[in-house]
């Protein structure tokens, strides 16, 4: 989620209801210890309605990730987590991220040296493996917990997979059924109440991580959580009120990051919306091909208007 679960996406989506635990983006230590300040502080930014939240960092130095988790400790942390399923080329072509599947005790190595240099909970979010050929998640799920490690994510797919194909629940359930006390959170295609239960159902997870469908529709955090909270469903979201999460979110970022910068970074939130706006491919390009801030706001203001008179987008 690097790139997207930033301090303005977390802050339209809290006030929804039924967000837990929300993570900042990815950092790698390098970042966090030697980056420049701005975008360092832009990474890492968060207010007090902004809880609870944990920091990600990814890698494949166990002290210079020791170093890392200690720097976020003594600047507030409350939780760190250790990615090692982030399937994208530009972090496994370093070796971190899902890589470190290759090399589980590289893997068991890195997350031992961070454990022991903070006194947060440490958790670790992992895939099944590298390929079909090499499931790897319960044994490396169990020598996780046996160094410390304090809770895991289990994204129920290969790296090699990607986001094809269908998340294996039956392999989620192995990572469950081979630790014996840390919790084990389940992660893929869930995409409504239904496939929530069915996660919780099929894999005996002790709770769930939404990633995907919540960039697409951020209303299924809340309706998952009304669902398993045993409370009534509520009515689906307006495409007016679409359109005014969309500008609130724009105004946050405009807000967050510098006007040049701004319209940039908004603009990657724009085909994940595009279906449920309902936005023609046409103007969904026509909104990517914009620079300018006052652009923008005026191509919100009629995406607004169109969707009070209900007319098309």
């Amino acid at each position: 989620m690097a790139g997207y679960t930033d301090l303005p996406f977390r802050s339209v989506v809290r006030p929804l209801g039924g967000l837990g635990l929300a993570f900042a983006e990815m950092m790698n230590p390098q970042s966090i210890l030697f980056g420049k300040g701005k975008r360092r502080a832009e990474l890492l930014a968060t207010t007090p309605e902004d809880r609870p939240m944990g920091h990600q960092i990814y890698g494949t130095d166990p002290e210079l990730a020791a170093r890392a988790a200690r720097w976020l400790e003594e600047n507030g942390a409350t939780l760190i987590d250790i990615n090692m399923g982030c399937p994208q080329r530009e972090i496994t072509s370093g070796d971190a991220g899902a890589a470190l599947l290759k090399r589980p005790d590289e893997a068991v190595r890195l997350a031992k040296q961070v454990v022991a240099s903070v006194s947060l909970p440490v958790t670790a979010k992992i895939r099944l493996g590298w390929d079909a050929g090499s499931i790897v998640a319960a044994d490396l799920a169990r020598e996780l917990e046996r160094v410390g490690i304090a809770a895991i994510t289990v994204h129920g797919r290969t790296r090699e997979q990607g986001y094809d194909g269908q998340a294996r629940l039956d392999e989620i359930r192995r990572v469950v059924e081979a630790v014996e006390r840390v919790p084990v959170i389940g992660n893929g295609d869930i995409t409504s109440p239904q496939a929530a239960r069915r996660m919780f159902a099929e894999t005996g997870c002790a709770g769930i991580m939404l990633a995907r469908g919540a960039t697409k529709n951020p209303w299924l955090i809340r309706d998952i959580w009304r669902d398993l909270s045993g409370l009534p469903s509520l009515p689906p979201s307006t495409q007016a009120e679409k359109v005014l999460m969309l500008r609130d979110h724009f105004e946050r970022s405009v807000l967050h990051y510098d006007a040049r910068h701004a319209v940039a970074i908004f603009r990657r939130w724009i085909p994940p919306r595009a279906s449920s706006l309902g936005l023609s491919r046409d103007r969904m390009l026509q909104l990517l091909k914009i620079h300018e801030l006052t652009e923008m706001r005026d191509a919100l203001d009629q995406l607004s208007a169109a969707a009070v008179d209900n007319t098309a987008l």
